[in-house]
């Protein structure tokens, strides 16, 4: 690579929000990144991320002080997974790469994009990053599938064993072996299976929690795995009253009829659990319209107002793959890769100028929207 040849600078960031753990850039995909040439990678110290700062530095990579991109030089690229620190709502003058939740109307939607106006900015979601068949180039999907599920019937097992107490914080697992195994102890000491009905069983996320389900021991007639076939009639469906557990793992992109009604839930039900791994809480089209926030890993789960007495909770944690950090970070940033390797080329990489095509279209319809 010549001396005149530009390079690429890419500034991982420090996750603000809570219990965030996950990276956007591995240390590895970091070193094929430098080795590939074209490249700089300044990564923000981090106490909360599952790799040390140290796995970076021995990647090649430069350590700043945390939370320090917003003085970073111009042409960086920051980089991160979720939101920007809440209470913020200063101009974005950089390329920012992230999760920004905005493009389909959520709540504080033009409050974000807003800000990369003002400043000049520009926005690639990593949501929609996607290839030429408009499939995401990357995705937390079957992670989040996993986690979502092992959650969902962990608060079941909980309802059984608990006698009333209130769910535990959710802390992050060194490996997906670790968790199966607390699941299956639990289960064993119940003395029965529960049914877990998921709901776009047949995309990333679904297939994921169906993995779950079946490495957690639960025998393949109490998985009921629903997909586009089966919700083709429009809801709201009995079934799910019929489940121990529901897991939501649809991808939503237009008005549906709900899935779920507060007539149902008041009624007659089999149902305790609900994980709404979607998490569209703030969508207009929320299919499941019974709440209305998002729950965390210290306050998983929401208590559902019913006229049946049995209970019902539902968990809306929209980061649930930073219970398995490592393990989901590593499969993101590699599937990640050969899109990054592309950056040098934006202006003309078909990923990359759709992405950017997509940021203006939804900047300009915050115009005509109410």
């Amino acid at each position: 690579m010549s001396a005149s040849t530009p390079v690429t600078h890419l500034w991982l960031r420090e996750e603000t929000k809570p219990m965030e753990h996950r990276a956007a850039l591995s240390p590895d995909v970091c070193k094929r990144l430098l080795e590939n040439g074209g490249f700089e990678i300044t990564v923000e110290e981090s106490q909360a991320r599952i790799f040390a700062d140290s796995e970076y530095e021995a990647a090649g990579c430069r350590l700043v002080p945390g939370d320090s991109w917003r003085s970073a030089p111009q042409d960086a690229i920051i980089t991160g997974l979720k939101e920007l620190p809440e209470n913020d709502t200063s101009a974005l003058p950089h390329t920012h790469i992230m999760f920004a939740h905005c493009y389909k109307q959520q709540g504080g939607w033009k409050d974000v994009l807003s800000r990369f106006v003002e400043g000049q900015g520009l926005l690639y979601d990593l949501e929609f990053l996607q290839d030429d068949s408009g499939r995401r180039v990357a995705a937390f999907g079957f992670y989040a599938g996993f986690t979502g599920s092992a959650v969902g019937i962990d608060a079941w097992c909980h309802q059984q064993l608990g006698g009333g107490a209130k769910y535990p914080v959710i802390k992050p697992y060194p490996n997906e072996d670790v968790l199966i195994a607390e699941t299956k102890e639990k289960l064993a000491r119940i003395g029965k299976m529960p049914r877990i009905m998921v709901m776009g069983a047949l995309g990333r996320c679904g297939s994921g929690a169906v993995a779950y389900a079946r490495k957690a021991g639960i025998p393949e007639e109490n998985i009921v795995q629903w997909d586009m076939a089966e919700t083709a009639k429009g809801g709201p469906f009995k079934e799910i009253m019929e489940a121990d557990i529901f897991v939501n793992c649809i991808y939503l992109s237009s008005k549906i009829p709900p899935f779920v009604t507060q007539e149902q839930i008041d009624g007659e039900r089999q149902l305790s659990v609900i994980v709404d791994v979607s998490c569209d809480t703030t969508n207009p089209f929320n299919p499941i319209p019974i709440y209305n926030v998002n729950t965390t890993f210290d306050n998983a789960l929401l208590d559902i107002q019913s006229a049946n007495a049995k209970p019902l909770q539902l968990c809306s944690i929209d980061h649930l793959p930073t219970m398995l950090p490592r393990e989901s970070s590593n499969q993101f940033a590699i599937d990640l890769l050969p899109t990054l390797l592309q950056l040098p080329t934006r202006s003309s990489a078909p990923v990359w100028t759709r992405a950017e095509k997509l940021f203006h279209d939804k900047v300009a319809s915050m115009a005509t929207s109410d």
